[in-house]
């Protein structure tokens, strides 16, 4: 599929794309709008690992943010939750949208909770860290309180040991007993400072216990909710709408088999275009006659086109007698053979309509014709027909109607008989074309029996309607009975389709000057010539 195509494709379906765009964008909006405003506060802490009387060095740094990765894991245990939510006397449950984050390399840790109240929020924020650095506390006293108590009552021990022996020492009676002396106390003093310098590390530990862990930045009341973000959600939404849109539009395209254009009808039947015929607007009985209501109008320049290719397909052996039919009904055979017909006749030719159509024949609706006689009756005149019997001259010179007639009950068995061949004999010899209105292919064999006994054959195909298969197999069907078919008329174009190649013309004015066609053409409806006074063909 080239740019053109792809483009032409989406301006055919360019509704649809709005339609779900818009349909997906309104649910989400309303969605959002019906949905309960959520809030978000967030509080900072900040974890030292040495918090002393030295500056951390960067080893206690790479602690610290490990250490606080162990925390965002603490902080949502369910000792820490149970005491916050017991503090703030609210049920548990509240505390489920609490996610701790650590803030990547730093030694800090958010805090958010989120929820539909916003002072309930900023309660949890600020209190449940609260209670962890008080519980975290506890647990670091706890490991050093024993160990403090114990260097206490020996540093006590120790100075009672170093006040006795210098006491003794003063009282020295010889030099033995002073040298015994002063070495004691030496070893009291050495004691004394070991278990000094011990007591200050419980002590630096006790400190870092109880300063680890700082809330840094408290949380506040949020001004605006964080969700729903009802324009974001609306604006993402129309994003998806339109995209399933584009998604939806090419897989209807992926999955139409029906025949659209020139190239699907060569590449389906091998057989060419003879002519590209738009969608005829308001139609009814009396203005499918486009060609005779609106001689200048564009759908009317095409079904000359048809008329000139129609002449131009077989030169070596010029078409008398022409069958047009389609695959299936509703298709525009009929409308397409009558004014194929008038157009034919408006160069000066004579021509003949004939309805063949003995199921569901149109051409009498179509011109306002009578149905009483017609072609059925005139098969059963037996073998002199007067022509001028059972035709109806029309409005257009040159051009008369032989509608169906009454409806036999063998209408296969009637088109292929004897007195048939013998009918479109006399016909040729009456007209210079004479065209027939044919049923569809496939849903009778008629079209089949009246094939071989003409010149050409034209496959009329309603674009965008027609599938592949059946084309294909109208077109089997006619080459095995040995017709000669002459091409295809691609007709009901529209103009927002990849088939559309019907272009609008203009025309001079009685002044000269350049005029678009319009909607208006010959007034009044299309009118049969009554009695009609034709000579005997």
């Amino acid at each position: 599929m080239g740019a053109r195509d792809f483009a032409l494709l989406l301006r055919k379906w360019v509704w649809l794309i709005v339609l779900l765009t818009v349909l997906v964008a309104g649910i989400s909006f309303v969605i959002s709008r019906r949905s309960t405003p959520i809030y978000q506060a967030t509080a900072t802490l900040m974890v030292n690992q040495a918090a002393g009387v030295t500056a951390p060095g960067y080893s206690d740094i790479l602690t610290s943010e490990r250490l606080a990765r162990t925390y965002a894991n603490l902080l949502t245990g369910w000792q820490v939750l149970a005491e916050t939510s017991k503090r703030l006397g609210i049920d548990p449950k509240y505390l489920g949208t609490v996610t701790v984050t650590p803030v990547r390399d730093t030694q800090l840790l958010d805090v958010k909770v989120e929820g539909p109240s916003p002072t309930l929020v900023v309660d949890i924020a600020n209190t449940l860290p609260q209670v962890f650095i008080e519980q975290n506390q506890a647990v670091q006293l706890g490991r050093v309180s024993q160990s403090k108590a114990t260097l206490e009552r020996e540093i006590s021990n120790t100075e009672a040991d170093i006040a006795r022996t210098q006491a003794a020492l003063q009282n020295a009676l010889d030099d033995v007993q002073r040298s015994r002396l002063e070495t004691s106390l030496a070893q009291y003093r050495s004691t004394y400072s070991n278990l000094v310098a011990g007591y200050q590390q419980i002590k630096l530990a006790e400190a870092q216990s109880t300063a680890n862990l700082v809330l840094s930045e408290p949380a506040v009341v949020p001004v605006r909710p964080i969700r729903p973000r009802v324009l974001f959600n609306t604006l993402i939404a129309a994003i998806v709408g339109a995209i399933l849109g584009f998604a939806v539009v090419l897989l209807i395209d992926y999955l139409d088999d029906t025949v659209k254009t020139a190239d699907d009808i060569y590449r389906t039947s091998g057989l060419s275009t003879l002519g590209a015929i738009a969608r005829l607007r308001d139609l009814t009985a009396d203005r499918q006659l486009v060609t005779w209501l609106h001689s200048k109008a564009p759908e009317s320049e095409a079904y000359r086109t048809l008329r000139t290719n129609i002449q131009f397909s077989s030169v070596d052996k010029p078409v008398h007698t022409l069958l047009v039919t389609s695959s299936g009904p509703g298709e525009g055979k009929s409308t397409t053979a009558a004014n194929l017909a008038l157009v034919m006749a408006q160069t000066g030719q004579r021509v003949i309509l004939v309805d063949t159509d003995l199921r569901r024949p149109v051409m009498h609706r179509i011109f306002g014709a009578p149905n009483n006689v017609g072609m059925t009756t005139a098969l059963l005149s037996g073998d002199n027909i007067i022509l001028d019997q059972y035709l109806q001259a029309t409005e257009v010179n040159n051009l008369s109607v032989l509608t169906s007639g009454p409806t036999p009950p063998n209408p296969s068995e009637l088109l292929g008989s004897h007195r048939m061949a013998a009918l479109i004999d006399r016909l040729s010899e009456a007209a210079d074309i004479v065209i027939f209105d044919s049923p569809p292919v496939l849903a009778v064999t008629d079209a089949a029996v009246l094939g071989r006994q003409v010149d050409g054959v034209l496959l009329v195909v309603d674009a965008g309607k027609t599938r592949d298969q059946a084309l294909n197999q109208a077109t089997s069907e006619l080459e095995k009975t040995g017709a000669h078919l002459l091409g295809v008329a691609l007709n009901r174009l529209d103009n927002r389709s990849r088939g559309y190649y019907y272009y609008y013309y203009y025309y001079s004015d009685e002044s000269g000057g350049q005029k678009r066609h319009s909607s208006s053409g010959r007034g009044g409806g299309f009118k049969l010539r009554w009695p009609w006074p034709r000579k005997a063909l």
